[in-house]
């Protein structure tokens, strides 16, 4: 009973907003139909309406995926100063980061449904049901970890939030193994999406031992990019306080990940030219053209400007402190990691093909329409579930309240409230000392 109770308050919590809430929300729900009107005529027509081919079947919607991951593994930033190193400035905005990890994983998901040209027939990956060829199967497990890790992201500050609707400390000692837990399972889910690259052979861009740790550290950009923007938002628009102290924190770490990132961009770029052999072509066609092509010379030298530029700001500590720059450098490597670890990584593994052909790709307009449209629902998830969680944390959503609403008297009934306090229970007793009067004249 308490339970349905909490779903029907969160739910109500949800569609209760001012303007500018329920403006936000039809404007995502009018960007998801949009990409959903595309995705129909897709489904319709097959893929002959995306830019992809037999010889680069990976596109706009795969690098999207690649890039989503990260964010979603990027919350055990918060998770960790919060719960191993005990940091109280934080632990408010970990059901935030949580929030958004189930969001970027539900994207990244729909991401790989609209890759496939035929999603009715992804019952073949269920279990039992299907042959879902565990373990032997790359793509196997990156289902099971990225199911797994939405299970837990969902599960811990469900429990959460439940506990403090009930006015309870939630439990630590429960729920903290499974904070562990979630905590290797974030770096899991990133490394098993660059095994998913990195185990194809015929692909030397991919075929590399680097991909890994690069993932992990560019995720660590782009998450926390994206968290301090975000945290800023709640504190601007709600009554939820997050300390300054979490966005320093989140800041520090973005800056070393970028260190880090560009290290090892510089170390492959050593690697591949300096013995430059065929190997090598599909980093020379991305960073210098090859064979008169050049489509993604412009992404990538982009993308690393934008991180340089961003780097730079960071490792500024009088700039890193100042919010406008601050989120300037936030904006700067959040896109710079895009282009990166979207167009810059998975289009060039394609080109020039093993046998040394060359087919360029460019998303078409079906392609960044139905992108918006997946885009769109993982801002609409967040955003209802933010909404919930922060009435919940606030306190406007208890089921004690609930209670004495409902245990509350009809109004005339003539019978004094027990939650009457201070003022109103002086009046209540003012009241009942005139009728006393009264009834002795």
């Amino acid at each position: 009973m308490v339970l349905i109770r909490f779903l029907q308050d969160g739910l109500a919590e949800m569609l209760r907003g001012g303007r500018l809430y329920w403006g936000w929300i039809f404007f995502l729900l009018a960007l998801t139909a949009f990409g959903g009107w595309f995705y129909v005529g897709q489904l319709r027509h097959g893929m002959v309406v995306t830019g992809m081919s037999d010889q680069v079947s990976w596109g706009f919607y795969i690098a999207n995926f690649a890039f989503l991951v990260g964010i979603a593994a990027a919350a055990v930033l918060l998770v960790v100063p919060a719960y191993i190193f005990h940091r109280k400035d934080i632990k408010k905005a970990v059901l935030i980061g949580e929030g958004m990890a189930v969001a970027a994983v539900i994207t990244a998901i729909l991401f790989v449904v609209v890759d496939v040209a035929r999603p009715d027939r992804l019952w073949h990956l269920i279990p039992v049901i299907g042959k879902f060829n565990f373990p032997m199967s790359l793509l196997a497990w990156d289902v099971v970890v990225l199911n797994g890790y939405l299970i837990l992201n969902v599960a811990i500050p469900f429990y959460v939030l439940f506990s403090l609707y009930r006015d309870k400390e939630p439990n630590f000692r429960l729920y903290f193994p499974f904070v562990v837990l979630a905590i290797f399972w974030a770096i899991s889910i990133h490394t098993v999406t660059a095994f998913l690259f990195s185990a194809n052979s015929a692909r030397p861009f991919w075929h590399t031992a680097l991909l890994g740790p690069r993932f992990i550290a560019s995720a660590f950009v782009s998450g926390p990019a994206l968290i301090i923007i975000t945290l800023q938002i709640v504190r601007r628009f709600t009554a939820y306080h997050v300390d300054q102290g979490a966005i320093k924190t989140l800041a520090l770490i973005m800056t070393v990940a970028m260190q880090i990132n560009l290290f090892f961009v510089g170390a492959e770029l050593f690697t591949d030219f300096y013995n430059e052999s065929t190997h090598a072509a599909s980093i020379h066609y991305l960073f210098l053209g090859l064979g008169g092509f050049d489509a993604l010379r412009a992404w990538i030298w982009t993308a690393l400007a934008l991180n340089i530029i961003a780097v730079t700001i960071l490792m500024i500590n009088p700039l890193r402190e100042n919010m406008t720059f601050l989120n300037v450098a936030c904006v700067l490597g959040f896109i710079g990691i895009w282009i990166e670890k979207g167009m810059g990584l998975v289009i060039p593994g394609f080109i020039p093909t093993p046998l040394g052909e060359i087919f360029e790709y460019a998303p078409t307009f079906d392609e960044l329409a139905i992108s918006v449209g997946c885009w769109a629902i993982g801002f609409l998830v967040f955003t209802l579930l933010a909404k919930a969680t922060i009435a919940i944390e606030l306190g406007h959503i208890r089921y004690a309240h609930r209670t004495a609403r409902g245990a509350a008297p009809r109004r005339g009934a003539g019978v004094r409230p027990a939650h009457a306090t201070g003022v109103h229970k002086a009046a209540f007793q003012s009241i009942g000392a005139a009728q006393a009067k009264g009834d002795q004249s």
